[in-house]
């Protein structure tokens, strides 16, 4: 059975307070989901000024050998 089918067949026998619970939580999952890709845009846009000029700011890069720890 297909799900959307199924999720409206059992919906439909709850009582109507129920029902607007459902559709209040449902608003909520396509509210996170829908708004998602925006959310990310801004992350990444945010990320991206906070980074921009240290490209090239003459800063010592570490290789791997660097980051081991030594136990002594």
């Amino acid at each position: 059975m297909i799900v959307t089918k199924e999720i409206s067949e059992k919906v439909q026998k709850l009582p109507r307070p129920s029902q607007e619970k459902v559709l209040r939580f449902v608003d909520l999952l396509l509210e996170r989901n829908g708004d998602g890709d925006e959310e990310q845009e801004w992350s990444d846009f945010s990320f991206a000024q906070a980074m921009r000029g240290l490209e090239d700011d003459g800063m010592y890069e570490y290789t791997d050998a660097d980051l081991k720890e030594r136990w002594q």
